[in-house]
């Protein structure tokens, strides 16, 4: 499971459409509709906010607007819309991490895209996140 912190704008089909999934996916273990991959440490951020399943619902919102943005046809209903906006923090060298994280990936799948994030050092973040300072996520699987 793979919960971006950085803005899915940067992302490539099969990376949004994957992020879309997994993101339902753990918007059904936030809510407890399912036994598996309750101990996933990307979900920690979303559980330590005490108010997990508003916090994906948001989350999945902005993935919708990305994918309306590129005329994807995903499924407004799967979100809740009655959350509650507001913001989660994500350290700067999380940023980083995912930013080369995502960078290998392109670079396999999708090399124009690639190109063009490889341009940008400093990556917008999920409109979820805020950016402090700080190190690689403590949930982060290195």
């Amino acid at each position: 499971m793979r919960l971006w912190s950085l803005h899915p704008k940067y992302l490539d089909t099969k990376g949004l459409v994957a992020l879309w999934r997994e993101a339902l996916l753990a918007k059904h273990v936030l809510e407890g509709k399912t036994i598996g991959y309750k101990n996933h440490p990307q979900l920690n951020r979303f559980k330590d906010s005490g108010n997990a399943v508003n916090f994906i619902n948001g989350y999945l919102s902005e993935v919708l607007l990305e994918a309306n943005s590129r005329n994807y046809n995903f499924d407004k209903n799967k979100i809740d819309w009655s959350f509650t906006r507001g913001y989660l923090n994500v350290t700067n060298s999380q940023m980083v991490f995912e930013r080369e994280h995502l960078l290998k990936k392109l670079e396999v799948r999708d090399f124009d895209r690639f190109r063009q994030v490889s341009l940008i050092t400093d990556l917008n973040p999920h409109p979820l996140f805020k950016i402090v300072e700080g190190e690689i996520e403590n949930w982060e699987i290195i």
